[in-house]
């Protein structure tokens, strides 16, 4: 797996005959995503292929020299050329068309990390090998800009402001931003004083003088990066307290770019996962392969770059980091509206491993008359808990389909996931069969509810189950209608005798009538389930863990043997090429009170036949017309 950074393309010079560039490959600025690549660090041997944006299928030419300097490492590289016409040579051509141009700017090296430690933003490389150097459109370091540009292809010469060999800053690059940068320089130098020391109290030695000389210089560093920042704070604090209080308008030299992404929901979650099987849960390694998408979906690489895993509610720490937390509720912002639970308004929630009281029995009151003794009461109450209970499945892939960045193949992965969910916690949460198991899975809301025969007359059966509610006392205001799609769209049909509909409001994905709410689920077959979701717990954790791994030897079955015996058969990952996507969801709900949930058996409601519907319009016209 290799990794990129981005730094300053100085193009000094381009030769109409040899084709040839210089530059800088890279310097040890902090780039913006907080990586901090030491040049001195660098591990190569020349040539170094040069590739046109990272792509390994499109060498353009190679670097045959490179000056590792303090400030960077400079380059020259040649471009390829052939005579023959052809697809390479017109692709050769129109990369250095591209170039000589400027439309293209940047350059990008390609390695693989030695040595790294995390820092506050980003990891510092301190030693790297070097295997590719890239021309890139957009580079991620802020300097990356041509300075001096000689040709006579070009009939002129170019000089821009900074040309003299030192990397001028950006115009985009603000103080803040500046100061930022700074920050993450000054926590480099820190990191090398403190692995010297620690080098020399490991051994009980002191200082070399090499070492000596190294702290000093990054003791150095340290207090410049601190009078500097200063200054640049104070700076800032100046042009704040100056500025008139009239609108902003953009600066012409400093333009803002806003991209927004159009991907899919849920896109972000499945190349999370996709990223750590591939790199084989490296997180550094899948940090890097995830910047290809960084044009979509940067949250993938910041997610992976994090020191922690992200956390749920069950975690012993109760911490998480925040763009792994954004990533989760992408996935489920997908995945809640494709179930019930997700789509019933008001239910009540409440955390996991809580008590919760709730009241049995009311007192007893009456008029008192004058002088006379007022009746003593009390009242009854009871608590419950929501135990923590999970969902979880395995998905087996093949590696090549994992390695796949295309659409198509996260597609497949993203909507196997949310409709298998969806439609298991459907099915749990309505199935009147689903018993609850300690420690296992909960109850559905239906199992042990009152039941009622469904009639032809959808009007007194909806009837029929509201006047329960109010014969228990319990809230009529709000409930809840969970059907078919065919009894909703049988719903639809039907009409009063001067045309207009019965159930306005209603349809085939269901809808709202009187101030009563219906949804739809095909895993609720003949029932259709009324329910106060006031009267229904609800626990959820809110995230989704995904673990991923090679190695595992599974039983390939939908229902695996507990515990295994002899005659299991397990199939290794590894073996077969394979990866293994294990997802959990942490999620609980129990109806409180038999009386809160009722539902009618064998529901078919009809719908008029079509002669009845069109004679009925007929008629409403007729005497419209009237």
């Amino acid at each position: 797996m290799l990794d990129r950074a981005y730094a300053t393309l100085e193009v000094k010079s381009f030769n109409g005959d040899l084709r040839e560039i210089e530059g800088i490959a890279t310097t040890p600025c902090a780039d913006r995503g907080g990586d901090i690549v030491e040049c001195d660090g660098a591990a190569f041997t020349l040539p170094i292929p040069l590739l046109w944006q990272h792509g390994q299928s499109d060498p353009i030419g190679e670097v045959y020299d490179a000056q590792v300097t303090p400030t960077g490492i400079h380059i020259k590289a040649r471009f390829g050329h052939v005579d023959e016409p052809g697809a390479l040579r017109d692709r050769l051509d129109y990369a250095w068309q591209t170039v000589k141009s400027r439309l293209v700017r940047g350059l990008s090296i390609g390695f693989q990390p030695l040595d790294m430690v995390p820092l506050k933003k980003g990891f510092h490389i301190k030693r790297w090998q070097w295997v590719e150097l890239s021309a890139v459109t957009i580079p991620a370091n802020r300097q990356a800009t041509i300075t001096n540009i000689k040709s006579a292809a070009l009939g002129r010469d170019f000089d821009p402001p900074g040309a003299s060999g030192s990397l001028p800053r950006s115009p985009m690059q603000t103080y803040s931003e500046q100061i930022t940068a700074h920050e993450t320089s000054r926590a480099a130098a820190v990191a090398s004083m403190t692995d010297l020391m620690a080098a020399a109290d490991n051994d009980h030695v002191t200082l070399t003088p090499e070492q000596t000389k190294a702290y000093d210089e990054s003791a150095a560093r340290v207090k410049a990066i601190d009078a500097h920042i200063t200054r640049l704070k104070e700076l800032d604090a100046l042009n704040a307290a100056s500025a008139a209080p009239v609108p902003a308008t953009p600066n012409p030299r400093t333009p803002v770019v806003q991209v927004k992404a159009n991907v899919p929901k849920g896109t972000a979650f499945v190349r999370l996962a996709c990223a750590q099987m591939v790199c084989h849960g490296n997180k550094f390694e899948a940090a890097q392969y995830a910047q290809r998408w960084n044009d979509s979906t940067p949250e993938v690489a910041l997610a992976l770059k994090a020191a922690v895993a992200p956390g749920t509610t069950t975690d012993a720490t109760w911490a998480a980091p925040l763009v792994n937390r954004v990533i989760a509720d992408d996935f489920l912002e997908l995945l809640r509206p494709a179930t019930i639970v997700g789509r019933i308004p008001g239910l009540r929630q409440v955390p996991f491993n809580c008590k919760v009281p709730s009241q049995t029995a009311g007192g007893t009151y009456g008029w008192v008359g004058e002088s006379k003794p007022k009746p003593v009461t009390s009242l009854a109450f009871s608590s419950e808990t929501l135990d923590i209970t999970k969902v979880a499945g395995i998905i087996v892939l093949t590696e090549e389909l994992v390695r796949l960045s295309n659409p198509s193949a996260e597609q497949l992965a993203r909507n196997d996931m949310i409709a298998g969910i969806a439609q298991f916690l459907d099915g749990q949460f309505v199935n009147p069969a689903v018993a609850a198991v300690a420690g296992v899975n909960p109850a559905s809301i239906t199992n042990g509810a009152a039941t009622a025969a469904a009639t032809t007359n959808p009007l007194a059966d909806i009837m029929g189950l509201i006047n329960h509610f109010a014969t228990y006392n319990i809230p009529v205001d709000g409930l809840v209608f969970i059907l078919s799609p065919a009894n909703a769209l049988a719903l639809s049909f039907r009409s009063n005798l001067d045309g207009s509909p019965q159930f306005p409001g209603i349809g085939i994905n269901g809808g709202s009538y009187r101030g009563l709410t219906f949804l739809t689920s095909n895993t609720v077959t003949t029932n259709v389930i009324a329910l106060q979701p006031q009267y229904v717990l609800f626990a959820d954790d809110g995230g989704v863990t995904i673990d991923a791994s090679r190695e595992a030897s599974l039983q390939m079955d939908s229902a695996p043997a507990s515990p295994a015996d002899a005659t299991t058969v397990y199939v290794s990952l590894w073996q077969t090429n394979n990866v293994g996507l294990r997802a959990e969801r942490f999620i609980n709900w129990k109806r409180i009170g038999v009386n809160s949930v009722k539902y009618l058996t064998a529901t078919a409601w009809p719908s008029p036949t079509g002669e009845t519907f069109t004679a009925t319009v007929s008629s409403s016209r007729g005497k419209k017309d009237e």
